[in-house]
């Protein structure tokens, strides 16, 4: 029997990923075959005749595996694209979501303002795998950042994926629980920013699969109504931000409003807006610590 082309395993294992129900399965077929033979999609093309050796094909055939178990693509290939930044995720860290790509862009809109100055100091609380300070140490040379997590093994990710993009003297990694690290408030952030976990225990239970078997709960579930990382983060932040400076939270549509409502009843933001992601649907919001 003749060995299979590359051409044949893909057609063969998008057809089996389809049977299974796997989204997308010719395209999660073409990245796991490129994966497994360490070349880039393309290239499958270009060379869709070459015969595979019969390790290269078992390889193959265990990512194939895997994700029928429903381990997510990024798992398997250990690596997530954020803003054009390849970043290293694996089990025990969120997968960034292109929905977090908008909190990342309201904030270079509000420092592109320029009142903060050329070194702006910013905070990213819950960084996981660091993709939002490692976007802003890209775009802000001059800023100071700071990015803090509960999980050790999630500042691992995040100190490695800063290194990995060159900005491994940019950012200072710490590890604690939202605001712990800090021994006293009046650090001065002009920027706290954060993607805190907003599920609810009901929607915990229906979601993918893919993403209650494999991705951290903690990392994704806040309480009964999916808020109580937001109010903790909402009633704790305006002791950490310099006056005028700016709190940007990344959370579901529908808890938006109430994310707004409780900026407003504080007294101490104005300017608090929400923000559209690319689905149309509410997604950032965002308030100014008021001026003295």
């Amino acid at each position: 029997m003749s060995p299979m082309t590359i051409t044949e395993l893909l057609k063969v294992s998008s057809d089996y990923l389809k049977l299974k129900k796997i989204d997308q399965p010719r395209l999660t077929a073409e990245i796991l075959l490129s994966h497994s033979l360490s070349v880039e999609r393309l290239d499958l093309y270009l060379n869709g005749e070459k015969p595979l050796t019969e390790n290269e094909i078992s390889r193959f055939r265990n990512f194939i595996r895997r994700r029928v178990a429903r381990e997510p693509v990024q798992y398997i290939t250990g690596s997530q694209e954020f803003r054009s930044m390849s970043f290293n995720v694996g089990p025990g860290v969120l997968i960034p979501r292109p929905e977090t790509e908008l909190l990342v862009e309201r904030v270079l809109v509000r420092l592109s303002e320029g009142k903060c100055g050329e070194r702006p100091r910013i905070l990213d609380l819950g960084t996981g795998c660091g993709a939002i300070a490692v976007a802003l140490a890209a775009e802000l040379p001059g800023a100071y950042i700071c990015a803090t997590d509960i999980s050790s093994q999630a500042i691992a990710y995040a100190r490695k994926n800063a290194e990995n993009n060159g900005l491994k003297d940019r950012i200072a990694f710490l590890i604690g629980d939202w605001l712990e690290p800090f021994s006293q408030p009046g650090e001065g952030f002009d920027v706290i920013a954060s993607n805190p976990p907003y599920v609810s225990t009901a929607e915990w239970r229906e979601l993918q699969a893919e993403v209650r078997r494999y991705e951290p709960e903690t990392a994704l579930t806040a309480g009964d109504d999916g808020m109580e990382d937001i109010r903790r983060i909402i009633e704790a932040a305006p002791a950490y931000i310099a006056p005028g400076g700016w709190l940007f939270i990344e959370t579901a549509p529908w808890h938006t409003g109430e994310a707004l409502r409780m900026m407003d009843s504080m007294g101490r933001f104005s300017m608090s807006i929400r923000s559209r992601d690319y689905g149309r649907r509410y997604r950032v919001v965002e308030a100014q610590l008021v001026e003295p």
